[in-house]
């Protein structure tokens, strides 16, 4: 059973990673539920103050995860089409077999937002890029949320390997 609940416990680590580039998962909580894993088997030990630390950081991260961007279009100009935009943009560059296409994705669809929005290329341009940047700011702070929660899970997790085999 203790191997189980380390190889979910890695599985869901695993797809907070992911999840910091996929929009569809909440890549830091779903490595925080890891670590939760993780503390339920027998051979590793957590306090509960590290794990309500690391909960509230993958919260806080959630939610900057939707403020960055918005800030970053907002700070350059953007408008709520422009967001929107971004989000579309983000969805169809995952779906697409075009290379690059998370990067690419919320520029354009910031652009074409702020282009319907607003006709001004000057404007829409820099707003695309607000929130291209505010994307790309996001999603590397989830990413290493997530590294660094894989990083305690392979200390916690080396430092308890004797009592499993």
């Amino acid at each position: 059973m203790e191997i189980f609940l380390v190889l979910v416990a890695l599985l869901l680590m695993i797809l907070g990673i992911v999840g910091s580039f996929l929009p569809v998962l909440p890549g830091p909580l779903t490595s925080w539920a890891g670590l939760l894993v993780l503390h339920f088997t027998d051979g590793v030990e957590m306090s509960l103050a590290f794990l309500i630390v690391t909960l509230l950081v993958a919260i806080f991260i959630y939610v900057l995860d939707y403020i960055i961007p918005a800030l970053g279009t907002k700070r350059f100009g953007g408008s709520r089409a422009g967001m929107i935009g971004t989000i579309l943009g983000l969805i169809i560059g995952l779906l697409s077999p075009i290379p690059f296409g998370i990067i690419i994705g919320p520029f354009i669809g910031a652009f074409i937002g702020e282009m319907i929005n607003r006709n001004d290329l000057e404007k829409a341009l820099k707003a695309a890029l607000g929130s291209f940047l505010g994307f790309i700011a996001s999603t590397f702070l989830k990413f290493i949320v997530a590294i660094v929660f894989l990083g305690f899970f392979i200390v916690k997790l080396s430092e308890h390997n004797a009592s499993w085999f």
